[in-house]
């Protein structure tokens, strides 16, 4: 293949410069919209497969598909921002709205149980491109001096640094490579009986299942000479027996091991492997957003201190260059306000010891308790004390799994 040649999803050779030709789907739906009739049903979802198999760039070897999801924030978030920066109350439309267009977009693909490169690709744009106002409109002003640029650009690195360690494995679980599988029927009665498709089956005792080298055996019941009290569960999608607060992600169709949430921020789950990563993350994002931000308001907004200068500056809108930086300023306040909160919560369940999926659950079968208002949902099962709980997050990935006291219950 030539860089501009790529095998279509049908199987065929095909040009990018054909990209306009034989799409019959297209062509049928312009002559119903043109003549006032109803689409067939399923004619929109083909018509948006055969864009998104030929929406690709030029590239080594072949033409690479570009994922649909990447495009929306490169183009819109640009335009929304200068938009904004042109009046105040369209500011305040944008920036109200944007927030509520991102939470409506989640629940969507939430509710579909789709994955998703949007709000990865929204994450790391507006990182870049806040960065780049920084650079462009704040710095030339005089008032951020060499080293103050130094530090912001280390804290970005760090992030992103920390960022990419957590889009790692997460700790998924291997699946199972023999061909003879155990299917959810085969498994005992009682077993049967517990399934509630969520989270497994838990078992414990003489009647539970096992895994060996990985892989399930059926439904051979524990040998007497292992650890009595050893917490099981069993996944029917991934056919494996998984440890105690493990769990399997219908997004990303695998079981990991300490399973706390799947992430839309970075496309993946947060398990045992990388949660530390993803809390290291979040707080040099914290650290760094808030510091831009001061730096920019103590800019544009002279002799005030921050926190008033975000509600109250006279000449925020005297120019262009002071209204683009006094928006992306409100952008990053709204964006660092939800990643705080998100940052709050995972220190509050580290505290106590709990995982999202645990809360979850424990919320839905009425077995925790409410504590701090409902920020955390306390199980109390694996709640060993403040300093154990944090000593036990700290520890992470950093013994052999099966070796884990958390198995012990």
């Amino acid at each position: 293949l030539c860089c501009c040649e790529y095998v279509d999803r049908r199987g065929e050779r095909n040009h990018l410069a054909a990209c306009c030709c034989d799409c019959e789907d297209l062509d049928e739906g312009c002559d119903r919209w043109l003549t006032c009739r109803s689409l067939p049903p399923g004619a929109l979802g083909r018509i948006a497969d055969t864009v998104a198999d030929r929406l690709r760039v030029p590239w080594f070897a072949g033409a690479v598909k570009i994922n649909v999801s990447l495009v929306p924030p490169l183009v819109l978030l640009p335009v929304f921002l200068h938009v904004a920066a042109l009046h105040f109350l369209l500011g305040l439309v944008i920036l109200t709205s944007l927030p509520v267009v991102v939470l409506w977009y989640y629940y969507l693909t939430h509710r579909r149980k789709e994955r998703t490169l949007f709000f990865l690709s929204l994450g790391l744009f507006s990182l870049g491109y806040m960065y780049y106002v920084f650079l462009q409109e704040v710095v030339p002003r005089g008032h951020v001096g060499f080293s103050q640029v130094v530090a912001l650009t280390c804290g970005l690195i760090l992030m992103l640094a920390a960022l990419s360690r957590a889009k790692k494995d997460p700790g998924y679980l291997p699946i199972p490579v023999s061909n003879e599988k155990s299917s959810h029927q085969d498994l005992p009665k009682s077993v049967r009986g517990s399934y509630n498709g969520l989270h497994g089956v838990t078992t414990s005792g003489p009647a539970s299942s096992r895994a060996v080298n990985g892989e399930a055996k059926g439904h051979s019941r524990m040998s007497t000479e292992e650890l009595e009290g050893v917490k099981k569960d069993w996944c029917a999608k991934c056919q494996l027996v998984r440890p105690a607060r493990a769990g399997h992600c219908r997004l990303c169709g695998r079981c990991v091991r300490r399973l706390d949430h799947h992430c839309v921020w970075i496309n993946s789950c947060v398990g045992e492997q990388n949660h530390q990563a993803f809390i290291l993350a979040l707080s040099f994002f914290m650290l760094t957003s808030v510091y831009g931000i001061t730096l920019t308001l103590h800019t544009i907004c002279r002799g005030q201190t921050p926190f008033v200068a975000l509600f109250y500056c006279p000449g925020a809108y005297s120019d262009y260059s002071s209204a683009l930086s006094f928006t992306c300023v409100w952008y990053c306040a709204i964006v660092t306000a939800g990643m705080g909160y998100i940052l709050l919560i995972q220190l509050l369940n580290i505290s106590y010891n709990v995982t999202e999926r645990e809360a979850r659950l424990a919320l839905r079968d009425n077995t925790g308790r409410r504590l701090l208002g409902g920020l955390v949902i306390d199980t109390g099962q694996y709640n060993r004390g403040f300093l154990c709980n944090w000593g036990h997050f700290l520890s992470l990935g950093s013994s052999p799994p099966q070796h884990s006291a958390e198995d012990i219950v």
